[in-house]
């Protein structure tokens, strides 16, 4: 096709509306992995790992396909027996869990990852994997995992353990089992999720699991909200902030009793804590514990445990001995406070217990097992609270 001079180039509609709507490069859309899943061949004979294989359209079949038995006709794909399953674009994780009910112990055994999304550059990830218990402070109970550099499919094979579980925990917790990527440069990316009820598990019977991994419930965004659903939004947040306050656990301590008939007293022993609330700026506390032996005006009784630096779960393992009548002792209550020491201010006072005759649940059947059992060692985790009956807050 010849052009005189002065004459204009016809350009064709398509590359009219390319160069008016595409004047620039052509960008890929971040995370598009999200929106396309992948599609794993299982060779014939072999069961797919979530049960009956799903037989996917002509057109969903990949290229590898026709080297394993797959004909052409034509240009249409006709399936000979090939089965195709499809996997979780995230990818899939590979744990364990046990439940010791006499230790009050909760093992995570995290085995293995498959599958999981890249996320470098180099079309890999670094990653690692934390979990942590719900409801409950996300940094007092966090655990986590090493880091696996440059991989998809990492092997941890790592056991995380939780102390202080008590039974009434296992009914209404729930854990949290989140894969990140590390990243050195800016902030750990986030790539899946799974959620575990701990009411599943069964005492004593380890339990597998191998589930995809989900994304993470988005919040809704607060520029997307009028003013008035905004001003309701924090009215809502401070109204749930009081009610988690009324209702708020502290923390778990451990706490061994026994009447010594030999030595006519009390013996009590603070072995340790656990998912202490975080009281400093740098997320961790340092803990200590005081004893009281009420009614107590004078404050004879006091007993207190040595400080332990920057830490949420101290180990303690130290005993206090009152001298006192087993009759005396059933009008007596044992008041054990958890507090944040602080250099040159007063003291934070992190969660307390009451053990005695007027205390309920575990509280009170402790405090009967050591009345009852004498020259027994008698062991229990309980809970903190945030408001102890009688306690002053003040150190």
């Amino acid at each position: 096709m010849t052009v005189r001079r002065g004459d204009k180039v016809p350009i064709s509609i398509q590359e009219h509306m390319a160069i008016n709507v595409c004047p620039g490069p052509i960008r890929p859309i971040q995370q598009i992995s999200d929106y396309f899943p992948r599609y794993t061949p299982w060779p014939e004979g072999t069961p797919s790992p979530t049960g009956q294989p799903h037989k996917l359209s002509p057109l969903d079949i990949p290229h590898q396909a026709a080297e394993q038995g797959v004909s052409g006709v034509r240009g249409r794909v006709i399936l000979s027996h090939y089965p195709l399953v499809i996997s979780a674009s995230l990818g899939t994780l590979e744990f364990e869990l046990f439940y010791d009910q006499e230790k009050c112990i909760l093992q995570c055994d995290i085995l293995r990852a498959k599958g999981l999304k890249p996320m470098d550059f180099n079309g890999l990830a670094d990653p690692y994997v934390k979990i942590h218990l719900l409801p409950g402070a996300c940094k007092a109970n966090k655990l986590k995992t090493r880091i696996v550099r440059n991989t998809l499919n990492p092997t941890w094979n790592e056991n995380l353990t939780y102390c202080g579980i008590t039974s009434e925990d296992m009914a209404k917790k729930i854990l949290r089992i989140s894969v990140c990527d590390e990243d050195k440069l800016s902030h750990n990316e986030f790539i899946g999720e799974t959620r575990v009820p701990l009411r599943r598990l069964k005492p004593g019977v380890r339990k597998h699991f191998n589930l995809c991994l989900e994304r993470q419930i988005p919040l809704a965004s607060p520029s997307s909200m009028s003013a008035a659903l905004r001003g309701i939004s924090c009215y809502l947040k401070e109204l749930e902030r009081c009610q988690e306050w009324e209702l708020e656990e502290r923390g778990r301590i451990l706490l061994s009793l026994m009447y010594s008939t030999e030595s006519g007293g009390l013996v009590v022993g603070i072995l340790r804590c656990a998912h202490l609330a975080a009281m400093d700026v740098n997320g961790f506390s340092d803990p200590y514990v005081k004893t009281y032996l009420k009614p107590d005006v004078e404050k004879k009784s006091k007993h207190k445990t040595a400080v332990k630096k920057k830490t949420l779960n101290p180990e303690f393992n130290e005993e206090f001995f009152y001298k006192i009548t087993l009759h005396e002792l059933q009008k007596r209550s044992l008041e054990v406070t958890v507090w944040d020491y602080d250099l040159g201010k007063s003291n934070d006072f992190i969660g307390g217990v009451t053990l005695g005759m007027n205390s309920k649940g575990e509280c009170l059947k402790h405090w009967m097992e050591c009345l009852s059992s004498t020259n027994q060692r008698a062991e229990h985790w309980h809970t903190l609270t945030n408001e102890l009956p009688g306690s002053t807050y003040t150190d």
